[in-house]
C-alpha cells in the first residue's frame, strides 16, 4: 500500500483516498434519489443519529454508547423497511446502468452477435389521440415503454394487448368509459394494458399538476418509461421522464420526443427538474403580473 502523505497520526494512502471518493459518490447518489422526497429528512436524522453515536463512543459514554448500540442494531432492519421504495427505485438505476442492460455499450461488445432490436413503430396513432383528446380537455395518462413491457403495472390494470390505434385509445379515455381511470402502457406499437396503476411521486409538485402528473412523475422515477399525460383541466401535454418534466408542449415536438426516446437517444438534458420548472413558472407568472 503505498502512502500519499500523513495528517499527524494518520497515513493516507491510494485506496484510502479511493475508498473516500467512492463513499462520496455514493452519498451524492443517495442524496440526488431522497432529494425532494419525505425519506431525506428521515436519512438526515438517521445520518445525525450515526454521528452522535459515534461522538459518545469517542467519549466513552458508556450508557449512551450502549442505548444507541442498540438501536443501530436493528437501525439497518428499520432502514430497509422504512426505504424499500427508494431501495427499489436504486436497484432499478444499477441495473439500467449495468453491463447487461439493454441501453448499455458494454453489453453491445460482449454480445456483438446479436443484432439489436429496434424498438420503433408508428407513434401517429399517440400523437392524432392526444390532439382529440386535448382539444376536447379529456384526461389521458399513457406510458411509453421501449425495453420492458412492464408486465407489474400491467398486471394491475386490464390486459388488452391491442394493436395501437387513434380510435382504440380515444375510446379508452372516453369519460363514459369503464377504462378511462388509469394509464394506458404502450410496448413496441401494442396497448398491453388500460386501467394501470402506477406508483405517485413522494416529492413535491408544483401546485397546478394533478394526480395524473403526480402518478406519470412517479412512474418515470420508478421505471425507465416515457410518460404522456393530457390535463383535465387545461388541455395542455405534459412529458415525464427520470422524474423530470416538459409541460405544455407541441405536438410537433411531442413527436420529435417520442420517436428521439425509441430511438434510445438521450433527453435528460431537455427535460427539467421539478425544482427548476417550479422556478420557471413563478418567475413567468410573476413577470405576467408585471405587464398587466
Amino acid at each position: 500500500m503505498s502512502l500519499l502523505f500523513k495528517i499527524g497520526f494518520l497515513d493516507i494512502s491510494i485506496v484510502n483516498m479511493i475508498d473516500i471518493a467512492l463513499v462520496a459518490a455514493l452519498l451524492y447518489q443517495v442524496y440526488k434519489l431522497l432529494k425532494g422526497s419525505v425519506a431525506i429528512k428521515i436519512f438526515l436524522g438517521f445520518l445525525s443519529l450515526y454521528l452522535i453515536y459515534l461522538l459518545v463512543r469517542a467519549l466513552r459514554m458508556e450508557l449512551l454508547s450502549a442505548i444507541l448500540g442498540q438501536f443501530m442494531g436493528v437501525g439497518v432492519i428499520a432502514a430497509i423497511i422504512i426505504f424499500a421504495p427508494e431501495i427499489r427505485k436504486f436497484l432499478l438505476i444499477v441495473g439500467r446502468s449495468s453491463i447487461f442492460s439493454d441501453d448499455n455499450i458494454l453489453k453491445d461488445i460482449l454480445f456483438f452477435w446479436r443484432k439489436k432490436e429496434n424498438s420503433a413503430f408508428n407513434i401517429s396513432p399517440i400523437i392524432d389521440a392526444s390532439k382529440i383528446l386535448a382539444g376536447s380537455n379529456t384526461g389521458a395518462l399513457m406510458v411509453i415503454s421501449s425495453s420492458t413491457e412492464l408486465k407489474f403495472y400491467a398486471e394491475s390494470g386490464d390486459i388488452m394487448d391491442a394493436e395501437l390505434s387513434k380510435r382504440l385509445l380515444i375510446s379508452i379515455f372516453n369519460k363514459y368509459s369503464p377504462l378511462h381511470d388509469g394509464a394506458v402502457i404502450i410496448h413496441k406499437g401494442r396497448i398491453k394494458a388500460a386501467r394501470c396503476i402506477l406508483p405517485v411521486t413522494e416529492r413535491e409538485v408544483p401546485a397546478q399538476f394533478g394526480l395524473r402528473h403526480r402518478a406519470g412523475i412517479g412512474m418515470s422515477e420508478a421505471t425507465d418509461a416515457l410518460i404522456l399525460v393530457v390535463s383535465e383541466e387545461t388541455g395542455q401535454i405534459s412529458m415525464m421522464k427520470n422524474g423530470k418534466v416538459l409541460h405544455n408542449l407541441s405536438f410537433q415536438e411531442i413527436r420529435e420526443i417520442i420517436n428521439d426516446y425509441l430511438n434510445n437517444e438521450d433527453l435528460d438534458d431537455r427535460f427539467e427538474n421539478l425544482s427548476e420548472y417550479d422556478m420557471t413558472t413563478k418567475r413567468n407568472l410573476a413577470l405576467t403580473g408585471k405587464s398587466q
